[in-house]
């Protein structure tokens, strides 16, 4: 009979059952053998995060040639629990290996059989009374095997070492710094954040999913989009109850990264926001934010400095944005997103005026793609396409009405064309009839030079192919009679084709 074939029976007690040494220990090691078990497979191998002082490895104050491993809870390979309810100090003494080396603080789960007795009465009535599960710290040259132990931390020693301090930047530890970087980390379930801090984690992710995308869609900064993502599923994770205070810290620490790019972004290619003082406010938080994160801080007030900061950066990016999203919440209470949903699948001739959802709209202008005359009148132009190509197509609208036209494509450049007949101060839907067998692209459009968002197309239809792709020009773009648009394709090696555009205006007010 295998270990493991004893293990998992347990002893099955009856009346008249005259147990020995080997049936009580036989239960005791049923359990201890199923708990190591459900430790390995329900949460794995390394430091149990958010509990004590989850074995931190740190630098003494005196600068001495040791360090101090907090208190905490580890669970090795085998599934055994090594625990400290105290901190402990390990010196390190470089007469004992060959400079310079890698030296590695591990935690070691052992067993020693302790409280001997022997009963006098009969000398062959005797042995321990006791195992004592003991948790040691060792310094090891080699990287400890699973089942060996569990790394908390590694230092690189020089042959000149004077003293072992903590890293000045955790994400890129010196040598004779303490590195945290590959100490692995045990799995958890649940959070334990305060009530209120939950809360106020809530809102403010929110509020940045919201900021951030407003700046992607609105305003074409590419970089917000990644935040306003990042921030999605986050929010997604703490109604799972995923997120406690042991991995935030880390998971914020990705955000920051993300708002660094995104603050380039601003410098190098959104110049009339750079210098907005809101705008280097939020770029002094960030720093600061960042540089919390380069020093490894993990505690409660480094987590509510952390909110405070991006609440603040928040009300820095509103302001920024402010009157434009001021025009976009008014525009959303008008019906011209749900009036272009409809177009879209219109398949007969645009009239000089329609009406749609009872908003009387007007046709203010006509582009017929490869026509010279109109292409000339309204300086139509692809301009340094990587590819271009003439199209001729014959296919269907959803309702099953069969159009024929020719128009273009293009990949690369950009694509540029006036819009004539404008009334200042009112929006324009631009309606581009377009061949919809490949979406998925973006562009990014130019009205007289300002930047006024990104056109999408969305999906595909390889049946009913003609779509009439909309876009909406906001009524605090539309300030000359004439609009200049600039369309910028934004999505690699996916071409942009169209082949006859319209342009519409409300009426004021609507």
């Amino acid at each position: 009979m295998t270990d493991n074939d004893k293990a998992f029976k347990r002893v099955n007690f009856f009346r008249g059952f005259l147990t020995t040494e080997e049936d009580w220990n036989d239960a005791t090691d049923y359990h201890v053998q199923n708990h190591r078990l459900h430790n390995q497979l329900c949460h794995g191998y390394g430091i149990v995060p958010g509990f004590l002082n989850d074995l931190r490895v740190q630098a003494r104050g005196k600068g001495e040639l040791a360090v101090e491993i907090q208190p905490g809870v580890a669970i090795d390979g085998a599934g055994c629990e090594i625990y400290f309810k105290d901190p402990e100090i390990k010196p390190i003494n470089p007469i004992d290996y060959k400079l310079p080396q890698t030296v590695f603080v591990v935690a070691k789960y052992l067993e020693e059989l302790t409280d001997f007795i022997a009963y006098k009465e009969n000398l062959e009535f005797k042995g321990h009374r006791r195992v004592h599960e003991i948790s040691r710290i060792e310094l090891m040259v080699v990287e400890p095997d699973p089942t060996d132990g569990v790394e908390l931390a590694r230092i690189h020693l020089t042959k000149d070492v004077k003293r072992i301090t903590d890293a000045r930047d955790v994400l890129n530890p010196g040598d004779n710094e303490i590195d945290l970087r590959y100490a692995p980390v045990a799995g958890v379930v649940g959070s334990r954040l305060p009530g209120v801090f939950f809360r106020e984690l809530v809102d403010l992710s929110a509020a940045l999913q919201e900021v951030y995308s407003f700046m992607f869609v609105n305003q074409g900064i590419r970089s917000a989009s990644d935040i306003a993502t990042a921030m999605s599923s986050f929010r997604m994770l703490l109604h799972s109850r995923m997120i406690d205070s042991w991995n935030l810290p880390s998971i914020m620490g990705d955000v920051l990264i993300m708002q660094n790019r995104f603050i380039e972004d601003i410098d190098e290619n959104h110049g009339q926001y750079a210098n907005r003082k809101e705008f280097i406010s939020l770029k002094r938080h960030i720093e600061i934010l960042d540089g919390f994160r380069r020093e490894g801080r993990r505690d409660m007030d480094y987590l509510q400095t952390f909110l405070s900061y991006e609440a603040k950066g928040v009300e820095n990016l509103q302001a920024i944005f402010y009157d434009k999203k001021k025009v976009k919440a008014a525009a959303a209470t008008t019906p011209l997103a749900q009036i272009a949903e409809k177009l879209k699948v219109h398949s007969k001739d645009f009239k000089k005026t329609i009406t749609v959802e009872g908003v009387k709209l007007t046709k203010i202008d006509e582009i017929d793609i490869l026509d010279k005359d109109s292409e000339k009148d309204h300086s139509f132009q692809i301009i340094e396409p990587r590819d271009r190509y003439r199209s001729r197509q014959k296919l269907k609208y959803p309702d099953g009405a069969i159009v024929e036209d020719i128009g273009t494509a293009y990949e690369g450049g950009h694509c540029e064309f006036t819009i004539k007949n404008v009334v200042p101060g009112r929006a324009v839907l631009v309606l581009v009839r377009m061949d919809y067998v490949i979406g998925d692209w973006e562009a990014e459009i130019e009205i007289n030079g300002k930047k006024a968002g990104v056109m999408r197309c969305a999906g595909d239809d390889r049946k009913f192919r003609w779509r009439n792709w909309p876009f909406i020009i906001e009524s605090d773009f539309v300030d000359d009679v004439e609009l200049k648009l600039v369309q910028k394709p934004q999505t690699e090696e996916r071409d942009i084709n169209m082949f006859k555009i319209w342009a519409f205006q409300p009426p004021e007010g609507a």
